[in-house]
């Protein structure tokens, strides 16, 4: 029996872990980073230890120290949750032979998975369709750089998952930097660096089969998941069932996930990835591990995937019939991220998502989202009788949302879910290509209205003099006033009993629009009224120069426009700006080198991903201000390119 569990991992998945090991009655122990030393997980565990460092291969990948780990706090088993050393089947043996329990597949069923090679012959030879492989290198360079190929293919890491080292490449002169790309961060993510090359099935849905397998023979299948909305191939959107699975296709997956559990004698929880189009399937890959997904198969098959994990090590029997399977449920991933995919670090002030919704996360109000790890926060996962309900719980959880300080994929994900292709079930991997959701970048005109008369009233508030007059008041009529923000600006004419609204980020209103009756006005609650209806706002600040609104509606976050402006620092003309904390993994040019639009000038590396920067126009390399190595902060320099003919 299991008594005391270490959970060799950190943020959101340490805490799910958590939360089942408390209700079966298992001590737990948490290891963190330096970068992790404050964060939700290290205190909720019964014991915590502490990895000196702050980056993965020093810290959440290194095999001796989470071992020592495991013996100065007394555990006797080892979850590794998923990604670091999730399907590492040399920790895995080492974990066995340190007289721990192991709570995952054996370790020759992870290696046999987790070279993806190995795996697809493997597969093929169990009877799993598969896609061909054209070809592998282990250090990042292909014997034929250019080779005539029909493209697009598809470069993906021999080792790992979660989208790290994947590159799809269109033409064959990207062959040969995407290749070397892949290889790098796979390298950085896994400790391997081999990758291989595969043709591009494109428009097909990404689907995977939940198995659950026990030392008995007992194979269970408990349905597929919609996991097709993806962005860097790293999924975005997942749910189950999918909406464009039929039952013969259901069942053709199931057998095919049940095959290749089988044939590789597998134990505890693992997904099998297919790509669908049609009635054509091919073999992905098999995740030897728990999937972030896991929650919307709990859900819909009324199971606890931890808990037969953790019963599956101690050597329990699954019953001989597996569960049925009702209702619908949904999961989005909300990550700290702009509308170009970039990571955000930084204090997150507030954290709330309310309504009737599962929320599995890593961070809480006040938690600080370091730019080592990945950028992910929460899972909300929405369970309904029907497909449309677990939706509609979504969509309102993250519209009631509270969340302040970080930039966050929110808004994507709503204009996910409001899509009518979306909708219709219409999803396939290149969905995000096909469907450009920039957003308008305009925030409701009365939440910003809401900003400009909190803003006031708490100036009122601070002022020495007379600060009981309501904000606004005049004596005498004056002008119209203007709230500034650097994201939008509304021009409004304070009333005796209310204000109306002049000029908003959408255009003009017509002469003699209704006013706005100030039901309540103060810092941090704003309430207008008009034709009956009410519209409240909640204002909040915390020092950081932003004012974010929340209202039924949403969330915004808006810069106050000061009226006498700090002197700030000039930045040089074609400066190349770090667009996010991370360090220089690479720098491609020379002060004084010509480059032409769209070369790459020097790549980054934040939250285990490479990001690219490449030249915006063509011209002159005029100054270099980084090395390899580097660590910048978002907003520095790290070029300056002079424009002109290459």
């Amino acid at each position: 029996m299991i008594t005391r569990l270490l959970v060799a991992n950190r943020g959101e998945i340490a805490r799910r872990v958590f939360r089942t090991c408390r209700e079966l009655g298992i001590e737990t122990v948490a290891v963190f980073s330096d970068a992790d030393a404050h964060a939700p997980h290290t205190a909720e565990a019964d014991y915590a230890v502490r990895l000196s460092g702050v980056k993965p291969a020093d810290t959440y990948l290194a095999v001796d120290r989470l071992l020592a780990a495991c013996r100065v706090s007394g555990a006797d088993a080892v979850h590794p949750g998923y990604g670091f050393l999730s399907e590492n089947a040399a920790f895995a043996r080492a974990v066995i032979e340190a007289g721990l329990t192991w709570v995952g597949p054996p370790p020759a069923a992870i290696a046999a998975m987790g070279v993806k090679l190995t795996a697809k012959r493997l597969m093929s030879e169990a009877g799993v369709p598969t896609l061909p492989s054209l070809a592998e290198t282990a250090d990042g360079e292909l014997a034929d750089p250019a080779p005539a190929w029909e493209f697009p293919v598809l470069v993906k890491a021999v080792a790992g998952g979660g989208g790290r080292g994947m590159r799809v490449v269109r033409a064959a002169d990207e062959l040969a930097r995407q290749v070397a790309s892949a290889h790098r961060e796979s390298l950085a993510a896994f400790g391997d660096g081999g990758v291989f090359v595969e043709p591009l099935l494109e428009g097909a849905r990404h689907i995977e089969v939940q198995v659950l397998a026990d030392r008995h023979g007992m194979v269970w299948a408990l349905g597929e998941r919609e996991c097709s909305i993806q962005r860097r191939h790293q999924k975005v959107v997942e749910e189950c069932p999918s909406p464009g699975v039929a039952p013969p296709m259901r069942a053709r997956l199931e057998q095919a996930a049940v095959r290749a559990a089988r044939a590789i004698g597998y134990e505890g929880a693992g997904t099998v990835e297919f790509l669908v189009r049609g009635e054509q399937v091919a073999f992905l890959e098999m995740n030897t591990r728990l999937q972030v997904e896991h929650p919307v198969t709990e859900l819909v098959y009324g199971v606890d995937l931890v808990r037969w994990q953790l019963e599956v090590a101690e050597g329990a029997a699954l019953p001989p019939e597996s569960p049925t399977p009702a209702g619908h449920a949904v999961e989005v991933r909300l990550y700290a991220e702009d509308r170009a995919y970039l990571p955000q670090s930084g204090v997150l002030h507030r954290f709330e998502v309310p309504g009737q919704v599962r929320v599995d996360s890593g961070v809480e109000g006040g938690s600080v989202v370091s730019s080592h790890y990945d950028p992910m926060l929460a899972k909300i996962i929405g369970y309904g009788s029907g497909r449309g309900e677990a939706v509609r719980k979504v969509v309102s959880a993250l519209r009631r949302a509270r969340i302040h300080g970080l930039t966050t994929n929110r808004d994507l994900l709503l204009d996910i879910l409001k899509n009518r292709d979306f909708e219709a079930g219409d999803t396939h991997t290149g969905f995000l290509d096909q469907h450009v959701f920039a957003g308008d970048g305009a925030p409701d005109e009365l939440a910003v209205l809401a900003a400009a008369l909190a803003t006031a009233a708490a100036n009122r508030e601070r002022a020495p003099v007379l600060g009981g007059l309501p904000a606004g008041w005049r004596n005498v009529r004056s002008q119209a006033r203007v709230a500034r923000f650097e994201e939008a600006e509304a021009v409004y004419d304070p009333l005796p009993a209310g204000v109306r609204v002049i000029e908003t980020v959408r255009g003009t209103l017509p002469a003699g629009s209704a006013p706005y009756e100030l039901d309540a006005v103060g810092p941090y609650r704003v309430v207008l009224e008009r034709g009956g209806v009410r519209h409240a706002f909640e204002v909040s600040g915390y020092g950081d120069g932003k004012v974010y609104v929340d209202s039924a509606a949403g969330g915004v976050a808006l810069t106050p426009v000061p009226r006498l402006p700090e002197p700030v620092e000039q930045v040089a003309p074609g400066s190349l700006l770090a667009p996010m904390p991370g360090s220089v993994l690479r720098v491609e040019v020379r002060p004084g080198e010509r480059v032409v639009k769209g070369q790459p000038v020097l790549v980054l590396e934040a939250m285990k991903m490479e990001h690219l920067i490449a030249a915006p126009a063509a011209g002159v390399v005029a100054e270099v201000h980084v090395e390899k190595g580097r660590q910048v902060d978002a907003g520095a320099v790290l070029a300056i390119i002079e424009e002109g003919d290459a």
